[in-house]
């Protein structure tokens, strides 16, 4: 009677220090493919993402609704990147955004982009749920009385900026589901910017103010960077896929 839960306990123990041994296997397995890797991709290539790689960011994102033009929507994507802002989330309604590669100049290849179809009419609740359980603040841009000056906008938390189409900006919907809306004050007769140019105005006084406030954690994880370290490895690497298959196959071999 009483060897049985010390039997369960070790019978536990021994499948999770399993698990455990098995990660770590992997984890070596991975971290030898992609020096293996390295040797396909060219050393200022190799030094210049790991640079970037220590200014990527996570604590901003972005949130483009219903973008009419995609050229408008890639040229943000290119200034996100530009800006070390790694995800991009992408609310489609009667409008779905297809990338430009003219315009994204390849950012796309290095940027996460998150899409919300607006098949049952919950796009914008979808995208907002996701981000908020991430523990962003959702602020829309919107030249509304009511809205906060950039020069009043602290970053002491992750914040998502929301940026409408060039037509009507943010729809109502997002203007009540936001927690609050932002804008940049204008001192001319045209009431708006394009939305690029907003985009890069906000993501500059953002990353400006956080690095200046000392915000802890505004970058990557070490974890972070080692998934995508992988991830740009792949994507720099001609037929990346038979080179892993042919490698995993060798290392299979070797393990028994």
């Amino acid at each position: 009677m009483h060897c049985q839960p010390f039997y369960i306990f070790s019978q536990r123990n021994f499948l999770n220090n399993y698990r455990f041994y098995a990660i770590l296997i992997m984890e070596k397995i991975e971290y030898e493919f992609l020096e293996y890797l390295k040797g396909y991709i060219t050393p200022h290539k190799i030094k210049l993402i790991d640079k970037i790689l220590n200014q990527r960011t996570r604590y901003f994102t972005v949130i483009l609704e219903n973008i009419f033009k995609p050229h408008n929507a890639s040229a943000v994507l290119r200034t996100a990147d530009c800006f070390g802002i790694q995800d991009i989330h992408i609310i489609e309604k009667e409008n779905s955004y297809k990338i430009n590669p003219y315009v994204t100049r390849g950012a796309s290849q290095w940027v996460d982009i998150f899409k919300y179809e607006n098949t049952n009419g919950t796009a914008v609740k979808d995208c907002f749920r996701n981000l908020k359980s991430k523990g962003y603040q959702i602020l829309a841009t919107s030249p509304r009385a009511e809205s906060l000056s950039i020069h009043d906008l602290i970053p002491d938390k992750k914040i998502a900026l929301v940026f409408g189409n060039e037509h009507e900006g943010v729809s109502e919907e997002v203007i009540a589901e936001a927690d609050g809306l932002v804008h940049i004050p204008m001192y001319g007769f045209t009431e708006s910017f394009n939305i690029s140019v907003s985009a890069s105005i906000f993501l500059f006084d953002l990353l400006r103010k956080a690095q200046s406030l000392e915000i802890p954690d505004i970058f990557l994880s070490p974890i972070e960077k080692d998934v995508l370290r992988s991830k740009w490895y792949r994507g720099l690497v001609n037929q990346v896929e038979i080179h892993e298959r042919e490698f995993y196959k060798k290392k299979e071999k070797e393990i028994q």
